[in-house]
């Protein structure tokens, strides 16, 4: 049977599917030009040594009572100059701080009373950009992971005490050092006009010695 269409009407039906597909060339420019932005986040410095996911509480003091923090990713950051080591928890959906302060030879990690997925420990915390001394309690999904924060944290904090030791055990020989030289110098200048270290300096250095010999070792 026979078409009762116009056959002009099938000409521009095909002429403008035709058209659709054809490329003319044309470059639109956008009516908004975004640049490319730089994020810094602070931590470029520094490796994550540990990175697990838990939810993380503060202990009121005024309510004396647990208010959640925030879930997200907790991490052990490693400066890769100076070697120190910080704990920093962002909130999964707003990367919101929760948690930032140093991890340091004083501090010390226990699990939490009852609960082998949860463990608590105090810091001096900059997460609110002020330093506020908070008591944490951090929640795990599992007891393995609580397990190997504990052990990475506690880990972290025994280096650091090594290194504060070595710092101090530095600063003693230098104090000798100087000592040693200051008197040789005196034995070889004697008679000269070369300005040598007084008795006052030298008894001076030696008092603070004998102050850095007798301060107790850090505890770890």
């Amino acid at each position: 049977m026979a078409s009762t269409e116009p056959e002009h009407e099938h000409r521009e039906d095909e002429e403008a599917a035709a058209n659709e597909d054809e490329d003319t060339g044309a470059q639109v420019a956008p009516i908004v030009k975004l640049e490319e932005v730089a994020v810094s986040t602070g931590e470029e410095n520094e490796e994550a040594i540990l990175e697990l996911k838990a939810k993380l509480y503060r202990f009121d003091k005024n309510g004396k009572q647990w208010k959640e923090r925030g879930a997200g990713t907790v991490k052990f950051l490693k400066h890769k100059e100076s070697n120190k080591v910080r704990l920093v928890m962002r909130q999964s959906k707003t990367l919101k701080i929760c948690a930032n302060h140093l991890v340091i030879s004083t501090m010390s990690v226990q699990e939490h009373a009852g609960n082998e997925k949860s463990c608590v420990w105090h810091a001096t915390d900059f997460a609110d950009g002020e330093l506020k001394d908070e008591l944490f309690c951090i929640r795990f999904a599992s007891i393995e992971n609580c397990k190997t924060f504990m052990e990475k944290f506690q880990e972290v904090a025994e280096s650091q005490s090594t290194k504060e030791e070595d710092q101090e055990t530095s600063a003693a020989a230098g104090l000798l050092d100087k000592l040693t030289v200051e008197e040789k110098k005196t034995e070889d200048e004697a008679g000269d006009d070369a300005p040598v270290a007084s008795e006052e300096e030298i008894e001076s250095d030696s008092e603070k010695l004998e102050k850095k010999n007798e301060e107790p070792a850090s505890s770890s």
